[in-house]
């Protein structure tokens, strides 16, 4: 079969790739599962109700839940009504949601909860177009503009043999040139824009990565990255598509739980996740003494040896494997246990993954994937391969997709994943899309062999006052990969040198300021402390000792709490908000240039 749409991609795995675990779920504290046929069900179900509740083709259907199987059967059944999905994220508040739900004049929402729903009743009087609100977690309700998606479930059932008709009537009539969603930017360089994406787009790049990622029957996927993102979302058409097992994760902290529970071969990740899981193995690793402490500094060893002879295609002595295959037994099988102990490779994508993370992990006999796309690209534009992949790089372009660099730098690429353009912006979609090409706003380059490398956002790029370019997420990595601190932000556009601000690892400062007999009453008082700035500006210093010295830190601001997403200063997928943390701090960061005038 060749899919054209997404109900394509869809229908394929029912009828020739079947499986009782299709989607798995956790209800009452342990993983049930729907098979193919109940998704298929369902989502034909609920294509039913909504359309006898007064969808249309066309219409915009806005879906604000967290990850689980409603979304998908949502998902489904809004383009089997031929109407369009808003995925926005649940984590919005209600300013910002109604923001978007007036930009696309949302008809209906589909949302998981009560809390949700108190959004949409908050801002109800202010959305004109919105007729119905549709709760997950509802079974009924008295209003009309409010009803349980069980109860609509239950009205799908019963449907007339004309609405089922209408269902395989509007099935056979999408093209694959329709819209099929409009996903919401991140809003990290601008106001959030309507991303409108065909079916063609999202199918080509469906295909074009089930061609280099490889999958069969045994593997299971843990699902945990936002649905509401277009590259969870186009993975797990993908997933589904190969007839593979999808796990949706509770919730981003209950992962590791989930993968001891679900014993994933396939995880995709952002770049946190990996950083924060060599923080806590690097934090084991000094806590350990004693017989513990050298057996696993040796593994460690002879782990890195390994791989960078196996990757440099080198000779592997058969000592080397004997020693390889010990420290696999004694130290990397307990922590590929703990990640559920059947790991086959890691997807990374997001943002830049740093080298040495990629090269440890290997080390450590865990594969990671580092790819790279956007939104507009429906996402993936490239991805390293099992067998073909480079770290330090987002790996080999997807077949069908063409790709330059243009004379600044930005990376430019075209093909049939490149999305329709910005929802009601004419001028912003030209001003991206000239010629067939569609500029990222990123800086990168290709090596001799096609591999690209990502060195930063273009409108990120910091020119100092003395005209030198600075890449700051390169700085932020270069910090992150430094176990001492949990994240970075760099900063210095326009002034005469860079500076940043840290948030430091608790634990770490914790245990240095007693082994150091350094008395404090509290953490926030620690962070404070003029020893502890000159201890993380030395690490500052360690950390960027190869850099030039226009792109070292001149001095840091020290602040005790992450950057959160309620407060706005990260995206749903951990992006830094440069903009809105540079203001909340705007007061130290001029106190720090005036100082050092």
């Amino acid at each position: 079969m060749n899919p054209k749409t997404i109900i394509d991609l869809f229908y394929e795995p029912v009828s020739n790739r079947s499986r009782n675990d299709a989607l798995m779920f956790k209800k009452n504290e342990v993983y049930s599962s729907y098979s193919s046929e109940e998704v298929r069900l369902h989502s034909e179900c609920l294509a039913a109700a909504l359309m006898s509740a007064g969808l249309c083709p066309g219409d915009r259907v806005a879906l604000v839940s967290e990850n689980r199987p409603e979304w998908f059967f949502s998902d489904i059944a809004i383009l089997l009504c031929h109407a369009i999905n808003v995925p926005i994220y649940p984590t919005l508040p209600a300013s910002q949601l109604e923001e978007l739900l007036n930009d696309c004049s949302a008809k209906f929402i589909i949302v998981s909860n009560k809390d949700q729903l108190g959004k949409v009743e908050e801002i109800q009087h202010n959305l004109p177009s919105l007729e119905l609100t549709i709760v997950m977690d509802l079974d009924n309700s008295n209003s009309d503009k409010v009803q349980g998606l069980k109860h609509l479930l239950k009205k799908g059932r019963t449907s007339s043999p004309l609405q089922l008709n209408q269902i395989s009537e509007l099935k056979r009539s999408i093209n694959p040139d329709d819209i099929a969603t409009i996903i919401y930017t991140s809003g990290t360089t601008g106001p959030p824009k309507g991303v409108m994406l065909s079916h063609s787009n999202i199918v080509s790049n469906v295909i074009a990565s089930s061609k280099v990622l490889e999958f069969d029957r045994d593997d299971r996927v843990l699902s945990f990255l936002p649905l509401s993102h277009i590259f969870e979302r186009m993975f797990d058409y993908l997933i589904f598509f190969k007839g593979v097992s999808l796990a949706y994760a509770e919730n981003i902290e209950k992962v590791p739980q989930n993968m001891l529970e679900v014993h994933p071969t396939v995880v995709a990740c952002v770049p946190r996740f990996f950083e924060k899981l060599y923080n806590k193995i690097t934090q084991t690793r000094k806590s350990n003494t004693g017989l513990k402490k050298n057996i696993a500094e040796w593994a460690f060893k002879i782990g890195s040896e390994y791989s960078h002879r196996s990757l440099q295609n080198e000779h592997i002595s058969f000592f080397l494997s004997i020693n390889q295959w010990l420290a696999k037994k004694l130290v990397f099988s307990k922590l590929k246990e703990k990640l559920g102990g059947r790991i086959r490779f890691f997807i990374s994508g997001g943002a830049p993954l740093d080298k040495h993370l990629g090269e440890f992990f290997h080390a450590a006999g865990f594969l990671i994937l580092e790819g790279y796309g956007l939104t507009e690209t429906s996402p993936v534009i490239s991805v390293n391969r099992p067998k073909k992949f480079r770290f330090g790089t987002v790996g080999l372009p997807l077949s069908g997709l063409e790709l330059k660099i243009a004379s600044d730098g930005e990376i430019l690429t075209k093909g049939p994943s490149v999305m329709m353009g910005y929802y009601n912006k004419d001028l912003e979609t030209n001003e991206v899309l000239k010629d067939g090409w569609f500029h990222t706003g990123d800086i990168g380059s290709l090596d001799a062999d096609g591999f690209l490398s990502i060195t930063d956002r273009k409108k990120d790029l910091i020119v100092t006052a003395g005209g030198k370019k600075v890449a700051p997420q390169r700085l932020e990595r270069l910090l992150k990969g430094n176990p001492v601190f949990l994240n970075a932000v760099i900063f210095g556009d326009k002034k005469p040198f860079i500076t940043g601000i840290v948030v430091p690892n608790q634990e770490i400062l914790i245990d240095y300021a007693k082994t150091n007999q350094i008395a404090f009453s509290s953490y926030s008082e620690l962070v404070k402390s003029e020893i502890i700035k000159t201890f993380l500006f030395n690490e500052v210093e360690r950390s960027t000792r190869q850099l030039a010295s226009f792109e070292k830190l001149k001095a840091i601001i020290v602040t005790e709490n992450d950057f959160s997403l309620d407060l706005g200063e990260v995206t749903p997928t951990l992006k830094v908000r440069r903009k809105i943390i540079e203001q909340k701090f705007i007061k130290e960061l001029k106190a720090i240039y005036v100082v050092n005038r």
